[in-house]
């Protein structure tokens, strides 16, 4: 349960216009659900703002389906990453309204209509976020974990905008997008290879930049960690790093700077 929600429900009780026993109801679900094959977190929401998110790899089609049970019957719906394509049917054949990005391996089913409603009911509207946060990648190669990366923070609800291919192999091209980057709130970059597209723009911007490796590149790339220690080393000053792959992992870390900003 978001915590949205949760503040209507204690409004509605305070301006007695709900029964205290009806909003124990909405609220009485455990914060653990255990259903055999997890623990599902029906209350991350409420500490974080955002319901769990299910790691596809390593679990069966019948695994995933069980948990995105019980996310969805709480009506935030529920994001899964690395889901591979038997995962993908399955999910799509137990929830038909689901968004499936096959490039980033990820399987989101939106927030029910209702529960938002019922969460907005008697609410002041909130103003959008007026910036973006801007996804680079280095190459083409990289455009999987930046999927992942910009689906998360769609999930989220913070606006994407993609820069695609603008590696240091051309610097011209990341020097033409200095106004996308100028515009955004974060720069998330993802580069494999030799990694050194975060400083470059980390140089280039004055807001917060996370840098993503990849495990993309030739074999002294040591599957991403190359890339990884290039960031680790960066020279352009406050570049933070994210482990190798983990574009969901950087979004997460994007919408939490962006939070703190807003005085979330």
């Amino acid at each position: 349960m978001r915590r949205d929600r949760v503040l209507t429900l204690l409004e509605q009780v305070a301006a007695g216009n709900l029964e205290i026993d009806a909003a124990l109801r909405q609220l009485d679900a455990a914060p653990l659900e255990e259903i055999g094959v997890a623990t599902v977190d029906t209350h991350r929401a409420l500490r974080q703002g955002y319901p769990e998110v299910v790691f596809g790899e390593g679990k069966t089609p019948e695994q995933i389906v069980a948990i995105c049970e019980r996310l969805a019957a709480h009506g935030d719906g529920f994001l899964v990453t690395r889901v591979a394509p038997d995962g993908q049917a399955a999910l799509r054949a137990r929830f038909p309204a689901v968004d499936i990005n096959p490039l980033g391996r990820t399987v989101l089913l939106r927030r029910s209509a209702g529960a938002a409603a019922s969460a907005d009911a008697g609410r002041r509207p909130v103003a959008p976020l007026a910036r973006t946060v801007a996804v680079v990648t280095a190459g083409t190669s990289d455009l999987p974990v930046a999927e992942e990366c910009a689906v998360t923070l769609a999930a989220i609800g913070i606006p994407v905008a993609r820069i695609t291919d603008v590696g240091v192999a051309g610097i011209h091209r990341i020097l033409a997008r200095r106004e996308t980057l100028a515009d955004a709130a974060v720069v998330i970059v993802i580069a494999g290879m030799d990694g050194a597209l975060p400083s470059v723009v980390g140089g280039l911007v004055r807001c917060p930049v996370i840098a993503v490796p990849t495990s993309i590149g030739y074999g002294a790339a040591f599957g991403g960690l190359a890339p990884l220690l290039t960031m680790l080393n960066s020279c352009a000053a406050g570049v933070t790093v994210c482990n190798i792959d983990n574009g969901f992992g950087a979004a997460v870390a994007a919408s939490r700077i962006l939070e703190a900003g807003q005085g979330a």
